[in-house]
């Protein structure tokens, strides 16, 4: 008999639920990030990945967290769906990482969905704000910040109450990344807020935007709703200016909240009548801030870069919700300890400039919605919620 209960608790002890945590060793943490590095969403996964690392290195070279370095192994896709999946694939089978972190693109996070679910890997502030990073809910999704539908019912209720907008185009990736900025439109087309007019998809290549304002310019819209890469949000509310379209405004969601594009439009000499709706600051409105200033200069000496734009924001805060999680999960780190942590954080983020807070059954970490327009070629905060 004792035979017997000696042989069945080491097959217990063999089993999986008590065998070694993925991507954690007595000395290392290993995450993972499926990135665009090369392809239309790139000045955002570009200066998150370089500012996260950063983060880490200052982390490790102070002794980890409870002794363990951290690894960010990073895979670019190119925002390619099927390169995605290759990446997470990857990730999380061959180098076995504990969790994902700041992974780009709503439908790429949808589709490395279908290898992190069966695992239960923690997917932790993707560089996506899709309401689909949270819904339906898992133990295992964790978002950033409010969502690019709260951004957009935000951003126009505003621009309709002090702005003057009442009907609005749509400009979009037809992906489940432009269809959260359609389906808050016509939310407030439902309660009557605005007018809903023509509804545009483009290609992630189009570089053409000309027939589609034209198609705009015809439908009588005052504003377009847009969701687009980063260089073709410049092209489109560059041709548009050079069309005469001189008063049409625009609304960019978080994914077009990006220093880049405020300057790029200062550059081609359109500033006015551009806003955006996103769960942060932007940065540029709060260097004089003693942490703002600090983290400036850290970036600048670890990245030889002039300047942390929008990016680099998202990858250091995503990079300190990460480090907070881990040290608060303990030294005997499991994914469900760090689940259980992550539930349990509540803290100012002096950076991102929102306050970061999760529950058991709230896990999107930052709830409000800034409102920005650009001015002199600078983001310029007009309105908040909560």
């Amino acid at each position: 008999m004792r035979i017997l209960k000696s042989l069945a608790l080491a097959a217990l002890l063999a089993t999986p639920a008590l065998a070694e945590t993925p991507g954690v060793s007595d000395d290392e943490i290993k995450l993972g990030g499926g990135h665009d590095l090369s392809g239309i969403f790139a000045p955002f996964s570009v200066p998150a990945v370089n500012a996260a690392k950063a983060y880490f290195d200052e982390i490790n070279a102070n002794g980890g967290v409870h002794g363990r370095k951290i690894t960010y192994i990073v895979e670019d896709h190119g925002y390619q769906v099927p390169k995605a999946v290759q990446a997470a694939n990857k990730l999380i089978n061959r180098d076995e990482v504990f969790a994902m972190l700041l992974s780009l693109g709503t439908p790429h996070n949808l589709a490395m969905f279908q290898l992190m679910e069966p695992k239960g890997v923690p997917n932790v502030s993707p560089l996506t704000a899709a309401r689909q990073m949270v819904e339906p809910f898992a133990s295992w999704k964790f978002a950033g910040t409010s969502s690019y539908y709260e951004g957009t019912v935000a951003a126009i209720r505003f621009m309709a109450e002090s702005e003057g907008t009442k009907k609005v185009c749509i400009m979009i990736l037809p992906t489940d990344f432009g269809k959260e900025i359609e389906a808050g439109v016509k939310q407030l087309a439902e309660e009557g807020v605005v007018e809903v007019g023509i509804e545009i998809g483009h290609k992630p290549d189009e570089t053409d935007f000309s027939g589609a304002l034209g198609k705009v310019k015809d439908s009588g819209c005052d504003t377009v709703a847009a969701a687009l890469g980063v260089s073709q949000t410049i092209n489109a509310i560059t041709t548009a200016r050079k069309l005469g379209m001189a008063d049409l405004k625009f609304y960019l969601s978080s994914a077009g909240f990006h220093t880049v594009v405020a300057k790029g439009l200062a550059a081609q000499g359109v500033m006015d009548g551009v806003y955006a709706g996103a769960g942060w600051q932007d940065l540029e409105a709060r260097v004089s801030e003693p942490a703002v200033a600090e983290w400036i200069a850290q970036y600048k000496a670890a990245t030889g870069e002039d300047y942390p734009g929008t990016g680099a924001l998202l990858g250091r805060s995503a990079a300190q919700l990460m480090v907070e999680a881990l040290k608060a999960a303990g030294p005997d780190l499991t994914r469900e300890s760090f689940i259980a942590a992550m539930e349990q954080l509540d803290y100012d983020d002096p950076i991102s400039a929102n306050h970061v807070d999760f529950s058991a059954t709230d896990h999107v970490g930052a709830d409000e919605v800034f409102v920005s327009r650009i001015e002199n070629g600078s983001w310029v905060l007009v309105s908040q919620t909560n």
